[in-house]
């Protein structure tokens, strides 16, 4: 679990992946929430707070579209390749 701590030390990284890095650990920070969430909500007792915990769990999902959309805009590379790896799961599923 990340806890809030940045997982690269920022002194080791050029200037113009910094960003494209934050991004990715920010993903990442949601991707846990969203687990953390969904896992408590199938623990949960209360309706209500499986209600909340899956809610929150939404939200989280919204953030990673975020940043998504904001990284695939700072790296075109990576663009290329989500495209790429929808394809190849496109055909493999066909």
């Amino acid at each position: 679990m990340m806890l809030s701590i940045i997982p690269f030390n920022l002194e080791k990284i050029s200037k113009t992946d910094v960003d494209k890095e934050l991004l990715r650990a920010a993903m990442i920070a949601e991707l846990d929430a969203v687990n953390l969430y969904e896992q408590m909500a199938n623990l949960a007792t209360s309706e209500d707070l499986k209600i909340v915990f899956l809610e929150v769990a939404r939200e989280e999902k919204t953030h990673i579209g975020e940043f998504q959309a904001l990284l695939l805009q700072k790296d075109k590379e990576q663009q290329k390749e989500l495209a790429k790896g929808k394809e190849e799961v496109e055909e493999l599923l066909k």
